[in-house]
């Protein structure tokens, strides 16, 4: 038989786990809406979490390579993520 077909396809590995993706998808819905990308505040209030909680999500997603950040510019976030690949936004 055809060894291309008798081959398993791995299932695909998440790149980031949902909370991550909840953020993500965030990033993508708020910069759709509102043609910029969302100040750390943004996120503070739609998840309700803390400044901190929201810094270190945004530095673990740039340490990730799932977001580009300059830091010290406001709205810099450039999603590396393909829209295709993220999670549905999750309503609160």
């Amino acid at each position: 038989m055809n060894q291309l077909l008798d081959q398993k396809t791995p299932a695909p590995t998440a790149r980031f786990t949902a909370k991550q993706g909840q953020y993500l998808a965030f990033i993508w819905a708020y910069s759709q809406i509102n043609r910029r990308a969302p100040a750390e505040a943004d996120f503070q209030r739609y998840f309700r979490v803390t400044a901190p909680s929201v810094h270190q999500m945004l530095k673990t997603l740039n340490q990730l390579g799932l977001i580009d950040k300059q830091p010290g510019v406001a709205r810099s976030i450039q999603l590396l993520v393909p829209p295709q690949d993220l999670p549905i936004l999750g309503v609160d």
